[in-house]
């Protein structure tokens, strides 16, 4: 399949279908969260197809490789956040597991994708 689009990119996708995730989640929590964790985790979750699209469209793969490890740094800061909320009784195991599974895919595809353009280097 040809790339034409950061939207061509399944860990695009991926995190796009991430962050709709998580505001599913977010909707979970208690109100008087809304701008203590609810908001930082939903910016946490957008920042990472925000950086990918971000990044690919950048003149340079130095630019992009930069995007691409704001996006990682996103997806741990993610995953503390959801952590801290499970703890907090926030939100269920079964949706903190749901949610770290597909962090971690998009983790290993974003590594995947940083080393392939680390040899273009």
């Amino acid at each position: 399949m040809q790339i034409n689009s950061y939207r061509d990119l399944k860990v695009w996708q991926a995190g796009m279908n991430l962050v709709f995730e998580v505001y599913r989640i977010t909707q979970k929590f208690p109100k008087y969260e809304v701008y203590g964790l609810s908001s930082p985790v939903q910016r946490a979750a957008v920042s990472i197809p925000s950086n990918i699209a971000e990044g690919h469209t950048r003149e340079s793969t130095k630019e992009y490789l930069q995007s691409l490890s704001i996006a990682l740094g996103s997806l741990a800061e993610l995953e503390t956040q959801l952590m801290l909320a499970q703890r907090l009784l926030y939100i269920e195991v079964e949706d903190l597991e749901l949610a770290l599974s597909k962090t971690d895919s998009i983790s290993r595809v974003l590594r995947g994708l940083q080393k392939s353009l680390k040899a273009k280097l």
